[in-house]
Parts: C-alpha cells; sequence; structure tokens
C-alpha cells in the first residue's frame, strides 16, 4: 500500500501531471470540472491509465471534495 497526496486542477484543456513538488505532492491537471465526483472519477481513471495499474487499485481516502486529496494505491 502506498499513499500519495495529490492536487488537482479542474476544467483544464487535457489531462497531464504537470510536477512533483518538494513534500512529494503530485500536482495534476484534469478536463473534468469538479461537479458530481466527475473530477474525482476522472483522476482515478487517468493515474490507473498513467501508472498502468485497475482503477479499483486507486482509492481517495481524504479530500473528496477539495482540491487536496490523498490517495491509497493498493499493490
Amino acid at each position: 500500500m502506498k499513499i500519495v497526496k495529490v492536487r488537482v486542477t479542474p476544467r483544464a484543456n487535457k489531462n497531464e501531471i504537470i510536477e512533483t513538488l518538494a513534500d512529494g505532492t503530485i500536482k495534476v491537471r484534469l478536463k473534468a470540472p469538479p461537479v458530481d465526483n466527475l473530477a474525482n472519477e476522472e483522476l482515478i481513471k487517468f493515474l490507473s491509465k498513467k501508472w498502468q495499474i485497475m482503477k479499483s487499485q486507486i482509492k481517495i481516502i481524504k479530500g473528496k471534495t477539495s482540491k487536496n486529496k490523498i490517495i491509497q494505491i493498493d499493490n
């Protein structure tokens, strides 16, 4: 199991990882708006494709309604 901090910017032109901050936080831009859980679903889908793991292995454990999220990755 791995814990990762993520900072999300919704309504971007494309889905992309921008940078990794000094504290290990990953900055991610997402096309989806932060409405009706769409950005969270897009984040999980994007990260699973990027890291080549199943979507079920990624869970948002904190910050579901915030730009700053903590996700758990199960191996």
